[in-house]
Formats: C-alpha cells, structure tokens, sequence
C-alpha cells in the first residue's frame, strides 16, 4: 500500500529477534522502510513499536521513552547472560538461606531512583566496532563502563517460598531507557547474596504504548489483507501532549523546508508544537526559540 505511514504496537513473541519482526512486518505490509524502537532479547516477548515509511523519523525519540516491564527472578544461581538462557557461573543452596517477602521488599526498594548499571556482555553494545555478545562468545570480556539509569518503581508482584524461603518471584519495573532488566535481576541476586537471573521478561510498556493495545503479527497480517490499518497508530497522536498550531500555507511551506520562521503564536521559550496546515495536515514537529519557530523533525510531503 502506497504512502504507509505510522508507528505499529506490536507484540513480540519469544523466540522472535527484534530483526525478524522488523523483516515478517515488511513482508506483510509490502514496504521496505520500516525500523523498531528499541531491542527486545530473543526470549523476552512484549511491547515492541515499529515505525513504517516518514515515522521512522521520530524512532530515536521513541527509543529515549521510559519502559515498563515484568521479570521473572530465579535465585540461587548465576550464569554468563544473567538470564536462564546462559551457562551456569555461580551457584549457591538456597537451604541455606531464608528470605522473606518483608526482606525481598526491602532489598528492591534500594534499587529505585537514579543510579549507575555496568552493561552485561551479553548486549548488543559496540567497542572497537564489534558487539558486546560478539567478543562474549568469543571469550574475550572487556570493561565496560556504569551507564546513568533510572528505576522509578519496583514492586514485588509474585513471589513462590519453599518452606517459608522465597526462590521464585516476579517484579515489574518502570525504568529509563537503557536499562538492562537482566543485569537488574543478577544484581538483587548479588545483594541477597545468593545471586540470581532473569527467568522471564515481557515488556508491557514502551513510552505510551502499552501491551494492551498491541497486536500479534497475525493480528496484523489478517487486518492488513482486510484493509483494515486500525493497527497503524498516525505519527501526530504519538505527540499529543505537545500544543496544536495551525499554519498559513506560505509559514507551512517555509516550515516544511527547514526553515526558521516568524511565530505565530506567543509561547514559552523551548515549548514543541504539533505544527498543521489550515487543511488540518500534520507538518512538523517545530520549536519556539528566541520568539520564532524552529523545526525539528519534518513528517508532510507533498
């Protein structure tokens, strides 16, 4: 279909890399400009938005949105990816150990706010022009310096004791961008000194959009085939929260080809607008700076 153009909710599966839904969805919807915002693991399942023909302009900034998550934490051991997937690096019997909900309670509360996260080397970062995972499954560990995260609640939601000694339980946690969920869970093993990994992970948020309006590929296979494109969310409802200003058709041409003009309107130095023509066609995501418009990202062609 000619001129698609907008950002998709879609559910990933497990099993799935983020690359392999990107390439089923341009199959289906027969378009080759199409680009996720922000890796999922393969075994993790959840909210993944995708951007097909002008959105893939706006995919940074849905990257850089807050993410929501629940984790699934095995305790008593350790692997290499920090997750159930891995190999097996620590271990420790929980026999030995007893903790209460009270204390796990506890211990997740430590990890709100911001704070510093050392990348795992199972991750898709670069040094020296090569992936984390890649020199990983080579051998080879490298430094990898603490990155600025924010974790703005953590709450316990489920947890399994065996005689009174939790082993089993899940989280969810609403984080920056950036943050590794996997390396979360290795470390509140490491605080209850028992170590732990992530056994499960589904990400029911990403900025405003949330697992329960996400479809499956199937769903929008058959909606697509249908001629249905509810599924396809338009790029301006993504920017809602920023102010709606309509243009005169000479403001619009020069706004729609980069070029600083005149505001129409007053406004607070630094607000963002959702810029329109007067035929209610949405241009440009624009800036007001030094009492004029600034463009920030284009989305209207002719």
């Amino acid at each position: 279909m000619a001129g698609l153009s907008g950002i998709i909710n879609v559910r990933k599966p497990a099993g799935m890399t983020s690359h392999d839904v990107v390439a089923r969805l341009r199959r289906i919807l027969r378009t080759k400009k199409t680009g996720h915002t922000g890796t999922l693991d393969p075994d993790a399942e959840g909210v993944l938005p995708v951007c097909v023909g002008r959105a893939t302009k706006v995919a940074d900034m849905l990257t850089a949105s807050d993410k929501e998550y629940i984790a699934g934490v095995v305790l008593g051991f350790e692997t290499d990816t920090q997750d159930i997937s891995g190999s097996v690096t620590e271990r420790r019997d929980m026999r030995d150990f007893n903790i209460s909900a009270a204390e796990l309670s506890g211990v997740l509360a430590g990890f709100w706010g911001a704070s510093e996260q050392i990348p795992p080397m199972y991750s898709a970062i670069k040094v020296g022009g090569k992936k984390l995972y890649e020199l990983a499954r080579e051998g080879i560990e490298v430094e990898r310096k603490p990155r600025p995260i924010n974790i703005s609640r953590i709450e316990l939601l489920e947890f399994s004791p065996d005689d009174g000694n939790i082993t089993n339980f899940k989280i969810k946690v609403s984080c920056s961008k950036g943050t590794y969920i996997r390396t979360l869970c290795s470390d509140i093993g490491k605080r209850l000194k028992c170590f732990g990994c992530m056994s499960s992970l589904v990400r029911t948020r990403s900025g405003r959009f949330s697992i329960k309006h996400s479809y499956t590929l199937s769903e929008i296979e058959d909606m697509y085939m249908r001629g249905d494109m509810s599924f396809l969310v338009p790029v301006d409802k993504v920017f809602s929260e920023f102010k709606r200003l309509e243009v005169d058709d000479k403001t619009a041409f020069r706004i729609c080809n980069g070029i600083t003009v005149n505001s129409p309107a007053a406004a607070a130095e630094g607000e963002i607008f959702r810029v329109y023509n007067k035929e209610g066609k949405f241009l440009t995501i624009s800036e007001y700076r030094g009492e004029a418009l600034k463009t920030l990202k284009t989305f209207y062609q002719e």
